[in-house]
């Protein structure tokens, strides 16, 4: 039987008003489960337009995996967990991905309290670190009452070491919390696009050659000058062509 292209379909819908967005998605779904996996791709990216959301980054991701396109399915895995990070599927594709890549970068190793602390930061989205903050803050100001009115030695003593953990974990998650909010604000990470990049020591096509970036190797930017970005990567630091690059 021979396939209508997704874009043709909601074409239609668009001009029909026929079809809701789910029975979009579960065409695009269906493109993908058949292999017809390019116009898939063209159909989540469409909806992404409107509708951004994790599963479709996800989607859209596996598309291009299935393409060979490493780069952009890198760069739509780190886009769904920045949305949920807790989705298993994308964190298991995403390492799978990154296998793939060809790099010749190091990583420097952050001190282990560090790693720790950001894994435990990214289990979650900014959203729901906020949520968490304020349940603990409300649950502080329970213990505090506890205290300060009960009459009960045990239940005062309950109170006191209740509200002060409550309030450091209050701050804690509200930490976490602005952090994300400032990672995802600032935008300052980003992907490698092009199959081989040097990376220059001054923003200039004439400027020497430091290291060589790889497709699908994510970077870090520092700052940017005209088309050029300044970025760093392990303990590399280098200009490259911003075009070159996409911010997650």
């Amino acid at each position: 039987m021979k396939r209508i292209s997704i874009l043709l379909i909601i074409a239609l819908s668009v001009a029909t008003g026929a079809a809701s967005a789910q029975t979009t998605l579960d065409e695009a779904n269906q493109l993908y489960a058949d292999g017809n996996y390019t116009d898939a791709a063209a159909a989540y990216e469409y909806m992404l337009q409107d509708t951004p959301s994790a599963e479709l980054y996800y989607n859209l991701g596996n598309a291009y995996f299935r393409q060979n396109e490493l780069a952009k399915a890198i760069l739509n895995y780190e886009r769904a967990l920045r949305l949920k990070p807790y989705n298993k599927d994308a964190r298991y594709n995403l390492r799978f991905a990154q296998s793939r890549i060809i790099d010749n970068i190091e990583e420097k190793d952050a001190f282990f309290i560090s790693q720790w602390v950001t894994s435990l930061r990214n289990l979650l989205n900014e959203s729901t670190w906020s949520l968490i903050s304020i349940c603990l803050f409300l649950l502080t100001i329970a213990g505090a009452f506890a205290f300060a009115f009960s009459r009960n030695t045990a239940l005062r003593k309950t109170g006191f070491h209740t509200a002060w953990i409550a309030l450091v974990l209050s701050v804690c998650t509200m930490c976490f919390s602005a952090s994300l909010h400032h990672r995802d604000k600032a935008r300052a990470e980003a992907i490698v696009m092009q199959g081989i990049v040097n990376a220059k020591a001054s923003p200039d096509k004439s400027g020497t050659d430091l290291f060589t970036l790889h497709e699908g190797t994510k970077v870090k930017i520092r700052s940017t000058l005209s088309d050029w970005a300044e970025i760093t990567v392990g303990d590399n630091r280098g200009w490259i062509r911003a075009n070159t690059i996409e911010r997650i």
